[in-house]
């Protein structure tokens, strides 16, 4: 994903209908640096422009990008929260394990809690999220992989 690319930005769509371009600008992930995309194929956000930005619309703090998995679908679905079935009028395609999204940050929290959390991108993750999820449950789930292989140690 491409480094600070996320920010204020053009309203797209939400689950809920058109929203005004209120993302926040300069907005940065949880380790403190600027936030990067969270996923494009599908395009997620509640601003649906590829990040996890936030702003006063967005009630549900879709915040927590999370690579989903089916044990997370499965438990979101039992939670009152059908993350599977596509409604294209919202131009929601329907995720299926594998796919990056910016979920609710207490809806990731709960099923943290139930023991199906899904994986997590810090980088992609917003700030915002740890009003919510401490920091410690994000860092126990995360997958970021570095941009780049310098500084990492060679396996023995």
């Amino acid at each position: 994903m491409v480094a600070g690319a996320c920010g204020r930005r053009d309203a797209l769509w939400c689950h809920t209908g058109p929203v005004p371009s209120e993302s926040e600008p300069n907005a940065t992930n949880v380790l403190g640096d600027p936030l990067e995309e969270c996923g494009r194929d599908p395009l997620t956000g509640f601003y649906r422009d590829g990040c996890c930005s936030t702003g006063p619309d967005d009630l549900g703090s879709h915040t927590v990008c999370a690579v989903v998995t089916a044990e997370f679908l499965e438990h979101q679905r039992a939670t009152g929260n059908d993350l599977i079935t596509a409604h294209p009028e919202y131009r929601f395609p329907g995720l299926k394990p594998g796919d990056r999204w910016c979920v609710c940050a207490a809806r990731w929290l709960h099923a943290y809690r139930d023991g199906a959390a899904a994986p997590v991108v810090l980088s992609a993750t917003n700030a915002a999220a740890l009003r919510i999820v401490p920091i410690e449950a994000l860092r126990e789930h995360a997958v970021d992989v570095p941009a780049s292989p310098e500084g990492l140690e060679p396996l023995s």
